[in-house]
């Protein structure tokens, strides 16, 4: 079991789930489900961050039903093969992790489900996502799909209450367990690039992958999981993609390197991007755009208290940044597309289970929610791409950077 996480954290987000739905209609969700990666291989196993938020378990196809004040959960059905090269499923142990006494198989489970789903008109879950987004260009993991097309052929005129603002209200303030598993990945993450970035050792990468290589290597070692999401290692003019993923490119003396990382501990993560010179001091013009940064960050933190609408908050960055790009002769006329040609992205996201992690953007901000603050700076005709991202704790009068014993210094 993990020392952050008991059974009592995850019966306790069951419980306040029930408060906040106060509905009568069962609430079914599921585990996500194993991805092909090619042949007769998956990819690793990544679980919904609402069905572990809930349950503590990392089993795939699982489903988590409560029912009044009835809860269990029902396993996956498993050939033989799974069985074999899987191995079975512990149910002690799951009892252990979740808290969760009715562990059920999937033949019995979805006998005794389906009985009680002919007899109701709505079903409380999570909504099904588009199979695939062209805005980010990826498919979603089909497991909710798969679940009510089950309810569907069990009875079809059920209708489903989605939960996801409930969950969204729950997940997004930080109990004290989450706010130490963030904080451990952080400082993962921040010894991890103070042993990268000692000069003598920076200099002697030579290409984007050693970066990477030795990053993964400090991870583990430091005690993580795993990368919270896939690193961005990118010298030059690679540094003006946002989320350069190849990490495979040699690295020229004189040129910015930004380095966009965080270990995952516990299933939370950090987000942590420094922009560091390689070989030869910074330029007048890399300090210039890189102060500029840093001058849009800390604008930024000043703004993050309880009470701040993100909304207002990232326009009022934007306005700000663009007086920056305007003094760095960028542009003459602070619009929002001027601004944007420059500075793409927003200044924070949500931080937690998920890298970018469930939040209401249009509520005011209140204690013990993680955001980042990542501001940057693309230049593609000169090659400059910077940006510096923290992690930031909301409290209850300001709020405090996490990360902020990592250097933000340019050197």
């Amino acid at each position: 079991m993990d020392k952050l996480f008991n059974s009592d954290f995850f019966s306790q987000n069951r419980n306040n789930l029930r408060q906040l739905f106060k509905g009568k209609a069962p609430i079914v969700i599921t585990a996500h489900g194993l991805l092909q990666r090619g042949g007769e291989t998956t990819f690793s196993f990544h679980q919904d961050a609402n069905f572990w938020y809930l349950t503590g378990i990392d089993e795939p196809d699982a489903l988590l039903v409560m029912d009044k004040n009835k809860e269990y959960l029902i396993l996956p059905e498993r050939s033989d093969v799974q069985q074999i090269f899987d191995g079975a499923m512990d149910t002690e142990v799951l009892k252990k992790l979740s808290g969760i006494d009715t562990i059920i198989s999937h033949k019995e489970g979805w006998k005794q489900l389906g009985s009680r789903l002919k007899k109701i008109k709505h079903l409380a879950t999570l909504p099904i996502p588009p199979a695939y987004s062209s805005t980010f260009g990826f498919y979603a993991n089909p497991s909710r799909h798969n679940l009510f097309s089950r309810v569907k052929e069990i009875n079809p005129d059920i209708a489903a209450i989605d939960l996801r603002q409930a969950l969204t209200r729950l997940r997004v303030v930080k109990q004290p367990p989450e706010l130490e598993a963030i904080q451990r990945a952080i400082d993962i993450t921040i010894d991890t690039l103070n042993s990268i970035n000692r000069p003598r050792k920076f200099s002697s990468y030579e290409n984007e992958l050693e970066i990477e290589a030795d990053i993964s290597r400090r991870y583990r070692l430091g005690g993580a999981e795993d990368h919270g999401f896939t690193p961005i290692i990118a010298g030059g003019s690679r540094s003006c993609v946002v989320h350069n993923l190849s990490n495979n490119h040699q690295l020229k003396a004189g040129e910015l390197v930004l380095i966009d990382t965080g270990a995952q501990l516990s299933h939370y993560s950090a987000d942590i991007t420094r922009t560091y010179s390689y070989r030869k001091l910074p330029t007048s013009r890399q300090r210039a755009v890189y102060a500029a940064v840093r001058e849009v960050q800390e604008y930024a933190l000043g703004l993050l208290k309880p009470g701040t609408v993100i909304k207002d908050y990232e326009a009022a960055i934007e306005q700000y940044m663009g007086e920056k790009l305007r003094e760095l002769g960028l542009i003459k006329i602070i619009s929002s597309d001027a601004v944007r040609r420059y500075y793409p992205h927003a200044a924070s996201h949500f931080l937690g289970l998920e890298v970018h992690d469930i939040g209401d953007y249009n509520a005011p901000l209140a204690a013990d929610m993680v955001l980042t603050v990542e501001p940057g700076i693309y230049i593609p005709a000169e090659s400059i791409g910077v940006r510096i991202e923290d992690d930031v704790l909301i409290t209850k009068d300001g709020n405090k950077v996490l990360s902020a014993r990592l250097s933000r210094e340019l050197r």
